[in-house]
């Protein structure tokens, strides 16, 4: 991958897309980022000193995300997080790789519990108890994380986690150690797929996403255009799988009629 703004001692890191587990699905979208994609770019860096990373993510794959939040630690350069936009879901897990993390007063950081999404798939009550308890898991192993870098005690934090808390620059330092800048107008929160999956985005980040689509109907489809072609269609699929039944079953009730005529 190519390492942007790169000197003999930083280089700048983006995620500004969403986390994804697997790199052949960050290939997809050039802003979304695997584990791999970050491995990529540790390995190019040389005596690098400072790494910048920039952060404007809606969140998604909670075990990528952990991935990517262990080699970044695990690093030697001196990190410095800026929370562009949004770091919000497991974004904001790998904003505590920060040795240093700075955040506008007008970006957004969101924390919640893990969550798990079936697409096309069945799973009985013994399938569901083991995701359960690796939701579970993942929380502790997320809890550990923020504690880190917390202000307030682990019962307030986690209260924070299981409510769905979204939190401005100046709520966010009140909680974590967070150095706070003044408002930056210059980059909008994060459009995210991943918006679906939550219960309290705030009017403000939807409302950027709906003047974002009418500014510019001839833009190339987004994530969220994709979700909705998808739900449409995935809708005119059940109708036909409906109608199709019905229609089998009204078949199969004139069969048994003229057989017992």
């Amino acid at each position: 991958m190519t390492i942007k703004n790169q000197t003999d001692s930083s280089a700048d890191l983006f995620f500004y897309g969403d986390i994804v587990s697997e790199t052949w699905q960050s290939e997809w979208y050039e802003d979304d980022m695997a584990p791999g994609d970050v491995k990529k770019f540790l390995d190019q860096l040389d005596g690098t000193e400072n790494i910048n990373i920039h952060i404007n993510s809606g969140g998604g794959s909670v075990f990528g995300g952990i991935a990517i939040y262990n080699m970044l630690r695990r690093n030697n350069a001196h990190k410095t997080v800026y929370v562009d936009g949004l770091a919000a879901s497991i974004a904001s897990v790998i904003m505590m790789a920060g040795d240093e993390i700075v955040m506008p007063k007008n970006a957004t950081v969101m924390i919640h519990k893990p969550s798990a999404s079936y697409f096309f798939t069945t799973k009985n009550a013994d399938d569901l108890r083991k995701d359960a308890e690796s939701l579970d898991t993942c929380q502790e192993a997320i809890m550990q994380t923020y504690m880190t870098k917390a202000k307030v005690d682990k019962k307030e934090i986690e209260q924070k986690v299981n409510d769905e808390t979204w939190l401005t620059g100046e709520e966010a330092a009140e909680l974590f150690d967070i150095k706070v800048e003044e408002a930056n107008d210059a980059v909008a929160c994060a459009g995210s797929s991943m918006f679906f999956c939550y219960k309290n985005v705030p009017t403000s980040l939807t409302a950027q996403g709906k003047n974002a689509k009418k500014k510019d109907e001839q833009r190339p489809l987004s994530r969220q255009d994709i979700k909705e072609i998808f739900n449409e269609s995935f809708s005119e699929y059940q109708a036909r799988e409906k109608e199709k039944k019905e229609l089998l079953e009204s078949l199969n009730k004139y069969g048994e009629r003229k057989q017992n005529g």
